[in-house]
């Protein structure tokens, strides 16, 4: 892609506005929090302490926004204090410019590392920055820095007092997250009906696990409907892919395809109902034709057959279960069992510090794209700084403040959040400016319309970032109205050094870019390593049934999961970028993660039938297993080295199990099919190969 054509693209997503879910209790909660604070300091207090405040409140309400599974409240008064001491700190060092610029650059970077540990702390880091860029200019003594701090630990305070005391729709995200989970799984099975290998997303699922790792005082008071459902949903996949694929399952057409084809339906009304039950806590209603489809048929009433058969028997089976697991009627009566359900560990927040000090060393290195993102951040916000102080607009920090809040660790988020940040900025302001200029509001007057800003924010910023970043224009102007600046000099200099600031991070990324499209065949290797671990640890229960490892399965599943989530991530982030393809062409790429997806789906299916404990071990298996495992690591490397890839050994393993145990074996067509796709792989990175897309 061309310079201008990226930038025309991320311009155009920058300004894109949404159509979305609105949350306007949510919205009017935080607002009042808002409110709440402004009012009182002015009551008690003086305009520049509420000034102060306020934006204690606001920082800590727009984090309880952030797609985070930890409870509101703990993410309100963590920024909180987060905030005040950065706030406090940047007031003892504002007296000497340059012991401050040391500060903010120390400070900006440890923000810009941030985002090694999540996108929530990176963005609540980059909020630290902003909000001490702007409060240190409200001028007052150490005491007074002291009593700027505490206001702002005092505004996220009340809003995690009002979320605790006004609930609104307790574990609605956790709710959201399962039944979005229940309904792919329904989705995938309605696709299924008329495409035996329809590709399933796994993003649902891990949202799904991620939002139910519980601390174990959060399982003692979650609902009964969120304790059993998900584990359930992550078993049926690969039941629903055995049932419909047409190697493993039924023929293309004929009694069995149809009966296939019921069940998968059923199976989606099924799922949907469940989903829906889940979403609004309520009982789980199902139509009575879909529960004759799954009624268990005696012996005369078959009519799958082989491994088709069984699959069908998994499936209701686990249909049941998942309908009695969502059930809060079925869950109520046995109180006991809830208490003691294992659930996924959440860490607490001081457990999370080591956790989050290795992901800062994993990053702080000079190929890590974070380590990139920090110290170009760190660059563009002391370059900001110095050039802000040294222009006579007045609000230098506005252009390092623009600068931090825009910048990200992509290419892609940069740029079309610079757009966004400046269109949005010149329509806040000016609509800010127009009023305060035609109304001459007071005090009060200003601190209700900043108010008003912020619940527009709040309601309206998933729609788009240039809408938000119009809101918050607009409530910065009038919290400065509260102050008693003056609106023309606010608008000219905030529209200039706004520019600056942007500009400073759209040239900072093209001259110092940490571009995608060239760790590819890294994300691709990543990808096929933890492929092969699944395949591994599957064909394990294979070769020995009675040595059962199954945490060591679902270890490398997820593994496996995130590694393709890393690889669509990147691939979608690399097209949007102005770079060549540098050693795998969009034709390689398309054809490589076709090969990788096949590959998990074919693992997927052996999964579906691993043997009981009883069966006979696998030698077959066991030598295939061994091949494979030796011919993996090379693999992987000849993928990042670009080098061709060689399948000979597990090939001549495979075709001697094949010899030795027919065609009828489970795994042995499921892991030709494995082959098959690994030598897909080959074929798509072969080197020397013409390079097309």
């Amino acid at each position: 892609m061309t310079w201008s054509s990226a930038l025309k693209d991320t311009a155009r997503a920058g300004l894109t506005i949404e159509r979305t879910k609105l949350e306007p209790l949510v919205a009017l909660r935080g607002a009042c929090g808002v409110a709440i604070v402004i009012g009182l300091i002015l009551w008690l207090g003086t305009p520049k302490l509420a000034v102060s405040s306020a934006f204690g409140a606001f920082a800590s309400g727009l984090a309880t926004f952030q797609r985070s599974w930890r409870p509101r409240p703990v993410l309100a008064l963590a920024v909180a204090v987060g905030l005040g001491i950065s706030t406090f700190l940047g007031y003892i060092a504002i007296g000497d410019h340059v012991v401050f610029a040391v500060l903010l650059a120390v400070w900006t970077l440890l923000a810009g590392m941030a985002w090694a540990i999540g996108p929530v702390s990176g963005m609540v880091a980059s909020q630290m920055v902003a909000v001490m860029l702007f409060t240190v200019t409200l001028p007052t003594s150490v005491l007074g820095a002291l009593h700027h701090a505490t206001l702002i630990v005092y505004g996220g305070l009340v809003q995690a007092a009002l979320i605790v005391v006004f609930p609104i729709r307790p574990w609605g995200r956790q709710r959201d997250a399962l039944a979005d989970a229940l309904a792919a799984e329904a989705d995938y099975a309605r696709r299924l009906r008329h495409d035996p290998e329809a590709r399933f997303d796994p993003q649902p699922l891990m949202d799904a696990r991620s939002a139910a790792a519980l601390t174990p005082r959060q399982a003692r008071r979650r609902p009964s409907q969120l304790g059993g459902p998900r584990g359930l949903a992550e078993r049926l996949r690969p039941v629903l892919a055995s049932l419909a694929d047409p190697v493993l399952g039924p023929p293309p057409e004929g009694p069995e395809r149809d009966r296939v084809r019921e069940l998968l339906a059923a199976a989606a009304v099924v799922l949907d109902a469940v989903a829906h039950a889940v979403r609004w806590g309520k009982p789980v209603r199902l139509p009575p034709e879909v529960m004759a489809t799954l009624d268990v048929p005696d012996e005369s009433g078959l009519v799958l057959t082989g491994a088709a058969r069984r699959s069908a028997l998994r499936l209701m089976v686990l249909l049941a279960d998942v309908v009695e697991s969502a059930d809060e009627r079925v869950e109520s009566t046995r109180p006991a069992d809830a208490g003691t359900r294992r659930h996924l560990l959440r860490p607490s927040v001081p457990r999370l510090v080591p956790v989050g000090l290795r992901a800062l060393r994993r990053e702080a290195r000079r190929s890590s794209a974070i380590g990139r993102h920090a110290v170009r951040v760190t660059a563009v916000v002391s370059a900001g700084y110095a050039l802000g102080s040294a222009l006579p607009l007045g609000h230098g920090y506005w252009a390092p403040m623009t600068s931090v809040m825009v910048m990200r660790p992509d290419f892609a988020q940069t740029y079309s959040r610079g757009v966004a940040r400046f269109a949005g900025t010149v329509v806040g302001v000016w609509l800010a400016g127009a009023l305060m200029v035609l109304a001459h509001p007071g005090m009060y007057v200003c601190a209700a319309l900043a108010v008003l800003c912020i619940g527009l924010m709040y309601l309206l910023m998933r729609t788009g970032y240039s809408v938000a970043s119009a809101c918050i224009a607009a409530y910065v102007v009038f919290l400065l109205g509260i102050a008693g600046e003056g609106w023309s000099q606010t608008v000219q200099a905030r529209l200039a050094l706004t520019l600056l600031g942007g500009l400073l991070a759209l040239a900072a990324y093209a001259l110092f870019p940490a571009w995608e499209t060239l760790r590819l065949r890294d994300r691709l290797a990543d990808w096929l390593e933890s492929n092969g671990r699944y395949a591994l640890a599957v064909l394990a229960l294979y070769a020995q049934p009675t040595v059962r490892k199954p945490r060591r399965v679902r270890e490398a599943l997820l593994d496996s999961r995130a590694a393709r989530l890393e690889w669509e991530e990147a691939a979608a982030r690399a097209q949007k970028e102005p770079v060549r393809h540098r050693g795998i062409s969009r034709k390689a790429e398309r054809g490589a993660e076709s090969a990788l997806a096949t590959m998990g789906r074919a693992t997927m299916l052996m999964e579906a039938h691993i043997p009981d404990r009883e069966a006979e071990p696998s030698p077959g298996a066991e030598h295939f297993a061994a091949a494979l495992r030796a011919a993996l690591p090379d693999a992987v490397t000849a993928v990042r080295e670009r080098r061709p890839l060689d399948w000979t050994a597990p090939r001549r393993a495979h075709d001697a199990w094949r010899t030795a145990a027919g065609e009828e074996g489970v795994a042995v067509r499921a892991s030709e099919l494995l082959m098959e796709a690994v030598e897909e792989l080959e074929e798509a990175l072969r080197p020397g190969k013409r390079r097309g897309g």
